[in-house]
């Protein structure tokens, strides 16, 4: 059985590879590293998705030999890439000219990986081959993407402030890190981030904690480790980080329901769709919070959140371009949701406190 569709989901820290048949069968899957061409360059960028796809075509018999020593991979009919830092058409354009550089596919597509957790979302509501909602991403970062069977989307630029852009968990790092220092200096009110902050890396002062980021002692990186301490302190009522939670969950429904205005779907029932590691993590003041604000403001709109693997996006994408058929989109869900039955573990609606669930 040969491949139709290679499909790419590449994340800050991960990229996932599927090679499916036309019929949507998965032939072959690899995983590399993070896509970071901002950080890198584009080509050593594409030479962490390549080893990826050259571990996906290995699985799927399609090469032999170790991954390198091989000739051209096979081309397939259709590369679908959902990729993190495609935030601009034009970056899209030129990652897309890049990949097609690569001779991995007769036509290559590259989308922003938002569209990847939205399009695996709608599949595990049982959405088939005419994809309809938006999705909200908050990661490191945020965004938003929505779209509809006819193909039009709705989507953000995601540049981080300079777009206008607040959150993600990079974004509440920082912010908690801002009040904490300056409750510590005086510039500020009293939170308990001031000492839960240095505490979480062994520091007994925010002082402390500021030269250790500012001299690298601790990488800067390891700041998004500081988010979850937000939501713990957060949880323990202190009013600065429930602050930041609620406006977190603003940001989240502000971008949601502009994506529906501009699709025409605020009056229509639709998911929105919620994934990413800050809004899949079950934080009960976030969850809450968004859903009553979604309440309010797009009543008629369904939370869920979304756990599946994002690649099954990619894939579905990849399928719709090809024109399959329903049966083709649920051969390739089923593979990576094992198991329907279990799919509150891969979608689930939106906890809320009414509902006991967490």
């Amino acid at each position: 059985m040969s491949a139709a569709v290679l499909a790419i989901d590449a994340g800050n820290s991960k990229t996932d590879v599927a090679l499916l048949a036309a019929d949507g069968t998965v032939l072959g899957t690899g995983r590399g590293g993070g896509f970071r061409p901002s950080a890198v360059g584009v080509g050593p960028a594409v030479d962490v998705l390549a080893e990826a796809v050259v571990r996906a075509h290995a699985a799927a018999g399609t090469v032999r030999g170790p991954a390198g020593a091989h000739g051209p991979l096979p081309p397939v009919r259709q590369v679908m890439a959902c990729l993190a830092n495609a935030d601009l058409p034009v970056e899209e354009e030129r990652l897309a000219a890049a990949l097609t550089d690569r001779g991995w596919g007769g036509a290559v597509t590259v989308h922003n990986d938002t569209f990847a957790v939205l399009r695996a979302g709608l599949a595990s509501l049982g959405g088939g081959a005419a994809p309809r909602g938006v999705a909200v991403v908050c990661g490191a970062g945020i965004n938003c993407a929505g779209m509809l069977p006819d193909g039009r989307t709705a989507r953000f630029p995601a540049l981080g402030r300079l777009s206008g852009d607040w959150g993600g968990g990079g974004g509440l790092a920082d912010e908690a890190l801002w009040h904490a220092a300056r409750a510590e200096d005086g510039r500020g009110g009293p939170t308990r981030l001031r000492t839960a902050l240095p505490a979480h890396f062994g520091l007994d002062s925010m002082s402390a904690l500021i030269e250790a980021l500012h001299l690298g002692d601790i990488p800067y990186a390891r700041r998004l480790e500081l988010t979850p301490v937000l939501f713990t302190v957060a949880a323990q009522g202190d009013a600065v980080a429930r602050s930041l939670v609620a406006r977190m969950a603003e940001e989240v429904v502000t971008m949601a329901v502009v994506a529906l205005r501009r699709l025409e779907l605020l009056e229509e029932e639709v998911p929105v769709l919620l994934g990413g590691g800050i809004l899949a993590a079950g934080h009960p003041l976030l969850d809450d919070r968004v859903a009553q604000l979604l309440s309010e403001r797009a009543p008629r709109a369904v939370p869920h959140v979304v756990r599946a693997r994002p690649v099954l996006g990619a894939a579905l994408l990849g399928l719709d371009a090809l024109g399959a058929p329903l049966d083709a989109h649920e051969r390739a869900r089923r593979y990576f949701e094992p198991d329907p039955a279990g799919a509150r573990g891969v979608t689930g609606p939106l906890p809320t406190a009414a509902s006991g669930g967490r």
